[in-house]
């Protein structure tokens, strides 16, 4: 498997408060966005996933807020897959200020394999090449989780 780029992104001026720091109701925005760049480079594009009948919805979320981010700082987002199931996953997720190693937040989602009825989906039965891609890469990055 190729390497996996991280996600990187500039914080915009209407994502903050008064002080320019970012709000915290962007955090959850940020980690979809990287999720989903994620997928994308797995070759697991969201809208195919949809299409063929998976989605795969936020259970939990929870951040941890370590020094602020704020207007115009250069982010990038590094998830990890740690948990797979046959039914779920769960990402952990670091945040640094581009180009340094300095962690500014941390992050973790769980999500559920559903099928278009929103019943949960044994992935490793109905699409077990998809299944495994998800495996290989929670394989490979598993050194690197938070």
């Amino acid at each position: 498997m190729n390497k996996i780029e991280s996600y990187v992104r500039v914080i915009n001026y209407y994502e903050t408060d008064q002080m320019h720091i970012v709000h915290h109701s962007n955090y959850a925005r940020y980690l979809e966005e990287a999720r989903l760049h994620l997928m994308d480079q797995l070759g697991l594009a969201y809208d195919k996933m949809e299409e063929m009948g998976i989605i795969i919805p936020v259970l939990e979320l929870h951040d941890y807020y370590i020094k602020s981010i704020t207007y115009g700082d250069i982010i990038e987002i590094v998830p990890v897959i740690y948990k797979l199931t046959p039914v779920r996953f769960s990402l952990k997720y670091n945040i640094f200020r581009s180009g340094t190693d300095e962690l500014l937040h941390k992050a973790e989602t769980s999500h559920a394999f559903l099928d278009s009825e929103f019943k949960p989906m044994n992935m490793k039965k109905k699409y077990p090449d998809l299944y495994n891609l998800f495996e290989e890469y929670k394989e490979e990055y598993k050194e690197t989780a938070v």
